[in-house]
């Protein structure tokens, strides 16, 4: 007798399960020194999108450049794993949890600054917030801190896009036509003097999170970038802008390769040292994402970029709305997945956010609370929305974060009332 016939699928699915995807190792290591005292960082390398399900393990590094006082540092470094995770899907699957990622860095950001306004207190902060699962990075950032990606072949790729008004003309243009005014301090006489700010607040930086006494168009929407490394791995090196003032990308990638991710730490923050002094807070995390059978990075000499690599890995426009792209360099063999700058709420959330059939509510986009239609506004209507009048847009928000939105696109005033 013949075997009976297994259907196509069920073998597929048999020879998939069978095929072990051999995760990366993720060393790290961590140095620093105190200037000011408001550099916080976060690490988190025991994180499970599956809680109980070590396979779905994945790791968090951050930054939290804070200013202007330590409050609003400390409170991001403890809510805004919390609000991005909040804002994933139950139930999916990785490749469509690394796919959500993205959108809920967005609303996880903008729910944290909220969230810090309504304390009241005036700080401010940047956020470079690194996510690895397996071997796929995702960076999201606000403000100057940086995260830079070493590769085998010695090319070093910058994973952020710098918020400085002085370096950014695209940002002073948006913060202006939102209603800021951009200029330098000006003293007795008339003379203008340090770098550009923005007026009210004097703020150096276009995007941050916190800084309630400054004006809407400073704005906590993140760059966010997604990348897919060859089993060769790389190196990370996430750190605050003490570092990034005294060295290059290239000087910090070259200062220590071939070394622990420890000892390489220590050596970045000494070499900005050396370079400049300490002048500035210095706070510094290399991240090693490396093959299981390799016990650290190997050294490789500097290469010269190639047009290829540069293409895909220069600056981009910070209004990119290339989100799907899938290129590779030509050197270390890196994947570009996602890449999107824009500070328009609308643009960054995406119109697939359906209404729950069973509740007859809707969830809002950033904050995650569900509200029937009545009492929200989607992204995409006008303020004074009828449902019977038009079909429902776009990702519902509640009034409370459709005010935020409004406020950031320069529409009218968002920023809480803070009492003496």
């Amino acid at each position: 007798m013949k075997p009976p016939l297994v259907p196509l699928a069920t073998l597929l699915g048999r020879e998939l399960r069978n095929v072990k995807v051999e995760k990366p190792f993720v060393k790290f290591g961590q140095a620093a020194l105190a200037k000011k005292g408001e550099d916080y960082f976060l690490i988190k390398s025991d994180c499970e999108r599956v809680p109980g399900n070590p396979e779905t393990s994945f790791s968090v590094f951050a930054i939290f450049d804070g200013h202007n006082g330590i409050s609003a540092a400390i409170f991001a470094k403890e809510n805004l794993l919390g609000n991005v995770l909040s804002a994933i899907p139950q139930g999916i699957n990785r490749e469509e949890w690394l796919q959500a990622l993205p959108r809920a860095l967005v609303a996880g950001f903008v729910k944290t600054d909220i969230e810090f306004q309504q304390k009241g207190e005036t700080s401010g902060t940047t956020v470079t917030f690194v996510v690895i699962d397996g071997w796929t990075v995702t960076v999201a950032s606000v403000g100057d801190s940086r995260c830079i990606l070493d590769t085998q072949g010695g090319v070093v790729s910058l994973l952020t896009v710098d918020h400085r008004l002085e370096e950014n003309a695209e940002e002073r243009e948006r913060v202006t036509a939102s209603g800021g005014e951009v200029g330098r301090l000006n003293v007795f006489g008339g003379n203008e003097v340090g770098p550009l700010r923005c007026w009210p607040g004097g703020l150096c930086l276009s995007r941050s999170i916190g800084d309630t006494d400054v004006g809407e168009f400073i704005v906590p929407i993140p760059h966010v970038k997604q990348v897919k490394l060859s089993n060769s791995g790389g190196r990370l090196i996430i750190a605050s802008d003490g570092i990034w003032d005294a060295l290059s990308s290239d000087m910090a990638a070259k200062s220590c390769r071939g070394l622990p991710a420890e000892l390489a730490a220590k050596l970045v923050v000494k070499e900005a040292l050396r370079s400049r002094g300490l002048k500035d807070d210095t706070t510094c995390l290399v991240v090693d994402i490396i093959p299981s059978d390799q016990p650290v990075l190997p050294s490789t000499p500097m290469k010269k970029q190639n047009a290829l690599s540069s293409f895909l890995f220069g600056k981009r426009s910070q209004t990119s709305t290339n989100k799907t792209t899938n290129k590779l360099s030509a050197v270390g063999v890196v994947e570009e997945l996602f890449e999107e700058g824009s500070a328009m709420l609308a643009e960054r959330l995406g119109k697939d956010f359906p209404m729950n059939t069973n509740s007859g509510l809707f969830k809002c986009a950033v904050c995650q609370v569900d509200q029937p239609p009545a009492e929200g506004l989607t992204v995409n209507s006008g303020p004074f929305f009828s449902p019977a009048s038009k079909p429902w847009e776009g990702p519902f928000l509640c009034t409370n974060c459709r005010k935020k939105k409004d406020a950031m696109e320069g529409k009218r005033s968002g920023r809480p009332t803070v009492l003496a």
